[in-house]
């Protein structure tokens, strides 16, 4: 499964975008967009109730997906407002209230992290004011297109020229260490993120230190993968530590807000010492 993220802080960006995608035929039961504004939740439901006429349906009868819209209480958030089929799967259990008016009812997500590998972005995000628009797929085709809207409309990033992708696997006292080179990107990278954090698990190593130092680029798949990534390490009672990224990585991570996400260190020294003193207070706890 592909997941492509893209971050608004207005709803006209948001609305370009979820268009966009829909005029690019990007399923409509594929498409999730969180807010906590409740006006911008009935627009953006009535706006795409119309764009989606003559859509085709999905799987299971997943039509209107993007029309239909769900509630919760995020704790320390509060109401949060998601349009979109898949969406109680994305921050939620799936006994979420699903109304078009008033939220009295609306259930309150637990806390733990194990009902959502993606809660404590998306949290973080939407305290911040912003809505996110997600599209998940297995489709390598829809993917590509969905990548390429996002980047346009959230990202506000251009794709630009770099060494191919390519990552070197150490390990250090006290953890790994996985260099990355050229781009974290649909077909470019974010699969070999995926399949470098799996191993290192599956071997029991959950202390992890990603080093993006070479890194030029990350799209909206590539920014999925990160959040997937950091959630199921924390899953594992692991750490991850984003070690030195490049000047347009850490521009990336400001403006999607995954610097108040992600722990990053300047170099590999102050990464490993602040693995070391969690592991004391923790011990010590």
């Amino acid at each position: 499964m592909q997941t492509a993220v893209g971050v608004f802080s207005s709803r006209e960006k948001a609305e370009q975008a979820v268009k966009s995608l829909l005029e690019h035929h990007v399923p409509e039961y594929r498409i999730i967009y969180l807010t906590r504004s409740e006006n911008e939740a009935k627009s953006m439901r009535k706006q795409l109730g119309a764009q989606a006429d003559g859509v085709a349906e999905g799987p299971a009868g997943k039509s209107a997906g993007v029309a239909a819209s769900s509630i919760f209480v995020v704790p320390g958030v509060g109401t949060v407002f998601a349009l979109g089929s898949d969406a109680a799967t994305l921050i939620g259990p799936a006994n979420s209230g699903t109304s078009a008016g008033s939220h009295p009812d609306a259930p309150t997500l637990p806390s733990d992290p194990r009902y959502s590998q993606d809660l404590d972005y998306f949290r973080r995000v939407l305290s911040q004011g912003n809505s996110v628009v997600v599209v998940r797929t297995e489709s390598s085709q829809i993917a590509s297109i969905a990548c390429k809207i996002l980047d346009q409309h959230g990202l506000s990033m251009n794709r630009t020229a770099s060494q191919k992708s390519a990552v070197s696997l150490r390990q250090v006292p006290g953890a790994v260490v996985a260099d990355f080179v050229g781009k974290i990107a649909l077909a470019e990278g974010s699969s070999l993120l995926r399949d470098t954090i799996h191993n290192f698990l599956e071997h029991g190593f959950n202390r992890i230190l990603l080093n993006l130092q070479s890194v030029q680029f990350i799209d909206s798949a590539g920014l999925g993968e990160l959040v997937r990534s950091h959630a199921s390490i924390r899953n594992r009672d692991g750490q991850l530590k984003l070690v030195n990224p490049s000047a347009n990585v850490h521009h990336l991570l400001k403006i999607t807000k995954l610097d108040q996400v992600f722990e990053i260190e300047p170099d590999e020294y102050s990464a490993l010492r602040s693995l070391r003193q969690a592991t004391a207070t923790k011990s010590v706890g």
